[in-house]
Order: C-alpha cells, then structure tokens, then sequence
C-alpha cells in the first residue's frame, strides 16, 4: 500500500507528470478534500493505455496491460475479478471521467499494470513490456476465485512471526440466532451451530500452527461491537465471523433456499445483502448494556478502510472462502457478497463473515448441525485462511 507520506505528496501536487518513451507531459490534476483526481482519457492518452465509455455511468480503463472497470460515483475498481478500493469515488465531470491520482500510481502497479510511480520526483512512467519483469517486481495476485488446494494449506505458517486468526461464533446466551428444524423436526438454533463450526475451526487452525482467539468458547452472548474490538487487542491478522443463513419468507419457495456465501464489509449492492445484515445486525435488541448508534458509522469505516486495504484482502479471503467450501458444502455457492455487518466494522483487519448454510432448509440445517458437517465446514475454512495467508506473505513478506 502505498505510504502516507507519499499519498499526502500526491495530494499536494497540482499536475502528474506522465513517462512514456523519454516523452515528458504534465496531466493537470485537481485536488480537493477527498483526493487528487486526473482526467482519465488524458492520463490513460499519455500512459498509451485506452479508455473505453459502457453503458450506465460505467468505463473500461486499460493501461499497462491490466483492465479496470470504473463507474461513476463508485469508490471501487474492479479488475480481473479483484475489487480495488478507491481513495475516493470516480466521477463524471462536464462530461469527462476524473479518477483519484491513486488508480495511477498506487492501485495499477498493485495489480500488475507495467507503471513506475516515483514520489520524489512526481513521475509516473510507463515500463516496457520487455523490461517490466525486473523493472517492476511486483507480482499481481491470483484470483481467489480460481485458486486451487495448495499444500500451503496444510503446513505450519512459515512467516516470521505467529499468525493470530479471530474465530467468532455468531450470537450466543439470550439470542439464538435464526431457528430450524432438521428433517426429523429437531431444532436447529443458530447459536449451537455457529459455536460447534467455530471450536471446530479452532481445533483445526491450531493444529496447523496458528494461534486462535475465539470471542466466545461458551453460549454466552457478546456484543457486536464487542467482538471487533477483540480481535483489535489480540493484534488479529484475520477475522472470521460463522453465521447461519435464514431464507426469506416472501420467496416463492423459502424452505429449497440452500448454499453458503461468505461478506465482507461495504455497502449492500442488492436487497437480499441488506436483508442478510440486518437480520444479522438484529442482535444488537439483546445488548442491554449498548445503544444504536445515531448516525451510521458505516460510511466513515469503509473510507478508512479504503485507504489501508482491508476491503480488498477481506474481498481476497472471503472468495478463498467460497472456493474451498465449495468443496465439502452440499449447496450451491451463493459467492462473494458484501453488507454493512455491525460485526465487521469494529474489526480493523481482513474480516469476513460467513454464512455456512440455511437453517430454514431441511437437509442443510442436518448437514451443518451434524458433528461430520461442522468437521467439514472447519476444515475448509482452515484450508482457505492458510491459503491466503500463503498468498499474502508472499506479496509483503512473511514478517509483516
């Protein structure tokens, strides 16, 4: 990520000088309180990339080799299936797209765009092809999406320092969480499955050398807000927060609902994200020592956390997440989704919450209440924190 110091110099700069072929040219830049943003035809123009106008508000940016899609009034880039967290959000300006100085210099090489941003000099150059392996040594990371078991997944972290995963095990004492029955009309609460996949998962991640600190081993309730700040005083690396899923009685068929899906913190895109969170949000009537707060802090969080990459690695391990359990899950893959969990927001690290099935289908409430099925569930979580965890210590180093 790129330094503070060198993003206040960024900001500071009244034009980007741009590198290509020994040709020097100065892009005017415009900064107000949310950041410094660029023409991006002039930019992209300069940098020999392209930008193309799509449909609704929306844009494809090549530059260096790699592809962003930009949409006006939206703080992310997607690339290759990769969600970028922007500074701040694009925007469509006397009818040109403007895009914080950041997508240039810090974001595109991150992602493996041949570009050299160099902050004494305020310079961005374009690498050639030729020369950009030992020019620019950074390596784009592998979509989650198509990763594959790695034997990383089974060993002993091998980073310089013992890695600390926050497991939660979602509602607990007086809130039970969503409530099912299983085939044989056993109840299934929520509360009783999220603790036996989490002391599962501690099991599982200590046995593979990782240290574990659970926000709750007991049916105790913790409050939202509570369990974030948990994680922040044991210095987590990730947040894992289990859940159960809940169909939504005005579908046509509620109780078929099936699959598993796994968020991460951001604004809720369709009404079933919103759905989700706030029936995980819900929690908060049980927390007799907390009150709501009054003006939602969740658009505050997500601007900070753009700026120290927690919405990208937590977008990273959660679709780690998807892949893995789709191997072991009966139910379909529902993907990677994104809501303003209550839970999340307090936990300052890759955080994600995973719903690891619906209690309100049969056959899926007996799959992860049984003992195999929550062994199961446990292993491939396990399977995917290592196998991001590999991955992360291999972008930054494993001392980080």
């Amino acid at each position: 990520m790129i330094a503070l110091a060198l993003l206040a110099a960024a900001l500071q700069a009244d034009s980007l000088r741009l590198v290509v072929g020994g040709r020097d040219s100065a892009i005017v830049a415009r900064a107000d309180a949310q950041a410094t943003f660029v023409a991006a035809d002039a930019a992209v123009a300069a940098l020999g990339g392209r930008l193309q106008r799509l449909p609704n508000h929306r844009y494809l940016l090549s530059v260096g080799g790699v592809a962003f899609e930009i949409t006006d009034r939206v703080p992310f880039a997607l690339s290759d299936g990769r969600l970028f967290p922007l500074i701040a959000p694009a925007r469509e300006r006397d009818g040109r797209l403007e895009v914080p100085v950041q997508l240039f210099t810090d974001i595109a090489p991150r992602a493996g765009a041949r570009l050299r941003w160099d902050p004494r000099r305020q310079r961005l150059s374009a690498v050639p092809e030729r020369v950009a392996t030992s020019a620019v040594p950074t390596a784009p990371v592998p979509s989650a999406t198509r990763a594959s078991p790695s034997p990383a997944a089974s060993r002993t972290p091998r980073s310089a320092r013992r890695r600390v995963i926050v497991v939660d095990a979602g509602h607990g004492g007086r809130d039970p969480g969503m409530r099912g029955w299983s085939p044989e009309r056993t109840p299934v609460r929520e509360k009783d499955v999220t603790l036996g996949v989490a002391l599962q998962l501690e099991e599982e991640l200590e046995r593979r050398g990782y240290a574990v600190i659970m926000t709750r081993r007991t049916d105790t309730l913790i409050a939202l807000d509570d369990r974030g700040r948990i994680a922040n005083r044991s210095k987590g690396d990730l947040f894992i927060s289990i859940h159960v899923n809940a169909a939504n009685p005005k579908w046509r068929d509620p109780q078929a609902a099936r699959g598993f899906e796994t968020y991460f913190l951001a604004e809720a895109k369709t009404e079933d994200e919103r759905r989700v969170a706030q029936m995980e949000n819900e929690v908060v009537r049980f927390e007799t020592d907390a009150d709501a707060p009054k003006h939602d802090p969740l658009g505050f969080i997500i601007n900070d956390m753009a700026q120290n990459e927690h919405l990208r690695e937590s977008n990273d391990l959660a679709a780690s997440i998807q892949t893995a359990l789709r191997r072991v899950h009966p139910g379909p893959s529902r993907g990677v989704k994104q809501a303003g969990f209550r839970v999340l927001v307090k936990a300052y690290m890759p955080a994600v919450l995973v719903e690891v099935g619906f209690g309100t289908n049969g056959s899926e409430a007996a799959f992860i209440s049984s003992a195999s099925g929550q062994r199961s569930l446990a292993v491939a979580i396990a399977d995917a924190a290592a196998e991001y965890l590999a991955r992360y210590e291999q972008r930054v180093g494993g001392d980080r």
